[in-house]
């Protein structure tokens, strides 16, 4: 894979050609930043941007003023290629906190597997209604010791823009729900993405998490996209790497926490 020209194709496609990801969401262009704003209860946040030293500062700072306006919390997410090379500490004087880098991963779907062996007694289900979102979100609350998560409100938003699409699977054991994971379409470009993926404790390290990627897979591969993106977790990026994923750089939010003021 030409690492350079598979990046810029996705900081092109995804990032600078961002969609919203809600009916009632937008994303627009200002200067050197793309921002998405969504209505309450939603995700704001940048998702790209491109700034120098002497653009950088003011641009954020009217990042942070409309996000104040807006209410709640608000996400930068950056880049390891993004500009200038000292942007995080810029948003961090700017009252940004970092949350745990990721590596951004790239597969072609073409030499990624599209089956994987399942442990005995465990199933794989789409999701396709709301009683299965529920599930994904008890999982999910396991998964990740109870933090909150957004994962219900994106499969719903997907559902709803795009009924038979597959949002998301659930690995079950019996009827009882130990792994879940969404798939991202992104019409219009090459790229699918894999996230939210997610085990309970006591079923991890059995394959359960290869399987949930070998099915997406197979959906993205399907609906003829050429490439896979994770931004992978230090847990899930070797198996990710085993599977032919290769690494095109990190990635970093910065979350501007809500106005206790407010």
């Amino acid at each position: 894979m030409d690492h350079e020209k598979v990046r810029a194709l996705f900081d092109r496609q995804i990032r600078l050609g961002a969609r919203p990801d809600e009916p009632a969401a937008r994303v627009e262009r200002v200067g050197g930043v793309v921002r998405h704003l969504s209505p309450p209860g939603g995700w704001h946040g940048v998702l790209w941007s491109d700034l120098d030293e002497d653009t950088a500062d003011a641009a954020i700072a009217e990042q942070v003023r409309l996000f104040r306006e807006l209410g709640g919390e608000a996400e930068w997410k950056t880049y390891s290629h993004d500009r200038p090379a000292d942007l995080p500490a810029r948003l961090v004087a700017a009252g940004f906190v970092a949350e745990e880098p990721e590596t951004l991963l790239v597969a072609e779907t073409a030499v990624l597997p599209l089956d994987s062996p399942l442990p005995e007694g465990i199933r794989l289900m789409p999701v396709t209604e709301e009683a299965h979102i529920a599930l994904v979100e008890a999982v999910h609350a396991r998964a990740f010791d109870n933090e909150t998560s957004v994962i219900g409100h994106q499969i719903r938003q997907q559902l709803a823009n795009d009924p038979d699409t597959v949002p998301a699977v659930l690995a079950l054991h019996g009827d009882e729900p130990v792994s879940a994971a969404r798939l991202e379409l992104n019409p219009g470009t090459d790229f699918a993405g894999l996230w939210g993926g997610g085990t309970v404790p006591e079923w991890r390290g059995r394959g359960i998490y290869r399987a949930l990627v070998a099915y997406r897979v197979r959906i993205a591969a399907e609906r003829g996209y050429t490439y896979m993106q994770v931004d992978a977790t230090e847990y899930s990026r070797p198996i990710l790497e085993r599977l032919g994923f290769e690494a095109l750089g990190t990635t970093t939010p910065y979350l501007l926490p809500a106005d206790p003021a407010v």
